[in-house]
């Protein structure tokens, strides 16, 4: 472990595990909407997919699964490099899910056009600092801070924290991407640089039922949907949800190879390995929610979703048969279903996919904050960067005008 140096009172230092730090006190500083009420912040029109008060993905548990299964540090590019800020008495007050990486893959915030620019000019754009939940594109905290910390004071310690660590490693940049809109507002006073994207995420508006979700949509596209959840499972198909004790090593066997079957046709090589799950299913199991496929006495596919405080998390999807629409009912149907059942607030599937509009899936706007250290580099991106947002909040108006709610229905801001 070392020390960045004092920041107003406050230490500020970087561990390579979190091996030595205590699960409860990491946690405290993670998910302080666990114990206490989230902060007020002022919320854009769609905020109802900025806040989880229980986020899995930066959980002690998920990112210790990472570690100890060898996911990240070693040779993988994802090098920990955890911020801590400790207050007088040596009590860790905020933390930061942040690390050193050689390249800009499993982050799904693009910049390697940056990369390249800058490289074609002569620069080093790795090492970077990448504040993030690992191969997760999912919103939430990335300035920790625990209930009742100087949570002004304490983000500006992590922000001069990470501008240490990228001066210690010798990095080009600091990227903190799926920010909420209170770690963005503390970035953008630091003077980075605002960059926009989406996503499609699924509101629940009190509904009881999967049919009562239906009846806000467009008839046509209600007989749609109906028919396609059928046509998923009449080959025989069994959908069974797993969670906690159900999730044995037999179940992880199966899933793992519908991961690396699928992952490897769609990117090349899965950033998950078979350890990994085993992991998570012994520290956070009752978190984890599978959605499995079996068929003629054998399971064929499977998707994962992780559980936070108000949202379900659609993550990875896998099969070793292909069936129509099979991928649609695993992970954006049975989604739903499980959402309305346990009164979560919304799902996020996850990123990309304009097909997920017809399911009632929503655009929204995903956010996040980069530091340039180059000042040419810096001034290219930030000239750049107007326009794209401009271009993203634009599609995000074409894309609503293809929902499949009918005109009239009673959905919430």
């Amino acid at each position: 472990m070392s020390e960045t140096g004092p920041h107003g009172g406050l230490t500020v230092r970087v561990t390579t595990s979190l091996k030595g730090v205590p699960a409860a006190d990491w946690d405290a500083c993670a998910n302080p909407g666990a114990a206490a009420k989230l902060e007020s912040t002022s919320q854009p029109a769609d905020s109802f997919s900025q806040q989880d008060p229980d986020n899995p993905f930066i959980s002690y548990a998920f990112l210790r699964a990472l570690e100890e299964s060898g996911c990240v540090g070693g040779r993988t590019g994802w090098s920990p490099a955890y911020l801590l800020v400790e207050d007088g008495a040596g009590r860790l007050i905020a933390a930061a899910p942040s690390f050193v990486k050689g390249h800009s893959q499993g982050e799904y915030v693009f910049d390697h056009s940056w990369a390249e620019a800058y490289m074609r000019a002569g620069g080093r754009y790795y090492p970077k600092v990448q504040v993030a939940a690992p191969f997760t594109p999912a919103n939430g905290p990335r300035l920790l801070v625990a209930p009742g910390a100087q949570a002004n004071a304490a983000r500006e310690a992590l922000i001069a924290g990470l501008e240490a660590v990228r001066e210690q490693v010798r990095g080009s940049s600091v990227h903190v991407t799926f920010a909420q809109e209170r770690d963005m507002a503390a970035l953008l006073e630091a003077g980075y640089l605002e960059r926009h994207d989406i996503q499609f995420h699924w509101r629940n508006e009190g509904f009881a039922s999967y049919d009562d979700f239906l009846a806000l949509l467009a008839s046509r596209k209600r007989k749609a949907l109906k028919r396609e959840r059928r046509d998923a499972l009449s080959a025989g198909i069994e959908v069974s949800v797993l969670s906690g004790s159900d999730l044995t090593e037999s179940v992880w066997d199966d899933f793992h190879a519908f991961y690396e079957d699928t992952g490897s046709r769609k990117w090349g090589r899965p950033y998950l390995n078979r350890r990994f799950f085993s992991e998570i299913g012994q520290s956070m199991g009752e978190r984890v929610v599978l959605m499995l496929a079996r068929r003629a006495g054998r399971n064929i596919a499977g998707a994962i979703n992780f559980r936070g405080g108000n949202t379900l998390y659609g993550r990875n999807w896998g099969c070793i048969e292909d069936h129509p629409f099979l991928h649609f009912e695993l992970c954006y149907h049975q989604a739903i279903d499980y959402a309305i059942a346990h009164k979560l607030v919304r799902v996020e599937a996850g990123a990309q996919g304009e097909h997920k509009l017809a399911r009632g899936y929503r655009p929204v706007i995903t956010r996040s904050a980069h530091f340039l250290a180059d000042p040419g580099l810096a001034r290219a991106v930030a000239a750049y960067l107007p326009g794209e947002r401009r271009e993203i909040a634009a599609a995000k108006l074409a894309l609503e005008a293809e929902l499949p709610f009918r005109s009239g229905a009673d959905l919430a801001d």
